[in-house]
């Protein structure tokens, strides 16, 4: 899944559930992409850091919680 669609799964994720956190919409997101995908974001987040932070589903939320992060804080 490329960073635009993650942001794009991401804000409809937030829509559905505007009352949480942006953790717990990551992790939200994370459960409803799949363990396959799941995969995809915990390896992405290992070749971004160059180290495996926690447990595979934790690390799959850090890469979303990144990605939303470094859209948010991109110069315009």
């Amino acid at each position: 899944m490329r960073d635009e669609e993650l942001i794009v799964e991401f804000a409809l994720t937030r829509l559905d559930h505007p009352g949480l956190d942006l953790e717990e919409t990551a992790a939200l997101l994370v459960r409803r992409v799949g363990p396959e995908q799941m995969l995809a974001f915990a390896s992405q987040n290992l070749a971004d850091r160059g180290e495996l932070r926690g447990a595979l589903f934790d690390a799959a939320v850090e890469r979303v919680v990144r990605v939303v992060l470094q859209l948010r804080d991109a110069p315009l």
